[in-house]
């Protein structure tokens, strides 16, 4: 028997046929609204909508509002948040530590080869992320980082002599340990607390972000930024697997073209990005941005690859960790 549909059912059948395959996705970020991310976030929601014909929607949420990185990265392991675009948790796996290894690439170009498409810590980064029912969509390079302080810098340049300066650092065994190395005496807080301990004496500076960072969150208590190349901070844009399988293979192929185009041309500003907001810092706070020369920056990097490395290594795994330095030559 044949049935025949009225108009007014076929229409609500096409209706519903469309809400069927439109997905809206939630993407969380670190930074709060308005920052370079957030308006890079933006744009690039705007060009998945248009390569979708809106089938895909996607969402900022700036500032941590869906919850802290590492409780995002967690979330999107199990189909409760679908997307962020933030730092490596490595709470989660604490080989993760390979991101964000001290003084692993020296300058912007080195960065690239390392962190760009088909670098060697670009690829294992999206194995680790596989495993945790994670597709990574894209790296997202942000700045290589540097030292802010509240205080006069003391033999910046020279990791050889204690300095006596107390700084806040990431709960990051690397970062701990570069700290030290560079005449630092390391105190792990946690984020949301580290204005308070510096702006009320606990601590006299922070390690572990870059002139951006700083500014975002430290512009009231930064008295002085030594750009020192402590490490290449480099966040990834992340989807849950469950999230990605719910979008047809057309809208899956628009989307990771996008990312590719998202992340290419972040490559071509973030180092004139990074020396804008040093700039800021200058400019608009007052702060003294204190220059290394090539010779300080060298010592630098040996002290912390000595010192630092082997410690670090045996944390994610040193024959795993070893092969990954071996084809980055070092």
């Amino acid at each position: 028997m044949k049935h025949v549909l009225t108009g007014t059912a076929a229409a609500a059948l096409m209706a519903l046929a469309g809400v069927a395959t439109a997905a809206d996705l939630k993407m969380s970020h670190v930074r709060p609204q308005d920052a370079t991310i957030d308006v890079e976030l933006r744009a690039f929601a705007e060009d998945v909508s248009e390569a979708t014909g809106g089938d895909v929607s996607i969402n900022i949420f700036p500032a941590s509002a869906l919850g802290d990185y590492t409780t995002v990265q967690e979330r999107i392991s199990v189909g409760a948040i679908d997307m962020a675009t933030q730092p490596a948790a490595t709470a989660a796996d604490r080989r993760m530590q390979i991101s964000s290894f001290p003084f692993l690439a020296s300058n912007w170009a080195e960065a690239q080869a390392i962190y760009g498409p088909n670098g060697p810590v670009r690829n294992v980064m999206g194995e680790l992320y596989a495993e945790q029912d994670i597709t990574m969509l894209a790296a997202y390079p942000v700045y290589f980082g540097g030292i802010s302080l509240n205080t006069d810098p003391v033999n910046p340049g020279d990791p050889t002599q204690s300095n006596g300066i107390k700084v806040r650092v990431p709960g990051i065994k690397s970062f701990q340990l570069t700290g030290e190395a560079l005449g630092y005496i390391p105190s792990p807080i946690p984020f949301s607390e580290a204005f308070t301990a510096i702006q009320t004496g606990v601590v006299d500076g922070v390690i572990g972000s870059g002139a951006e960072g700083y500014y975002a969150s430290f512009r009231d208590v930064t008295k002085a930024y030594v750009p020192a190349n402590t490490h290449f901070e480099v966040w990834y844009m992340i989807i849950s697997n469950e999230s990605l399988a719910e979008l047809d293979a057309e809208d899956q192929d628009a989307l990771k073209a996008a990312a590719a185009a998202f992340e290419a041309q972040r490559w071509t500003v973030a180092e004139e990005d990074q020396g804008k907001w040093e700039q800021r810092l200058a400019d608009e706070l007052g702060a003294s941005v204190v220059r290394l020369s090539d010779v300080e920056l060298g010592a630098m990097a040996d002290k912390v690859r000595a010192d630092v490395w082997p410690v670090v290594l045996q944390d994610v795994g040193a024959d795993w960790g070893q092969r990954i330095l071996d084809k980055i030559g070092n």
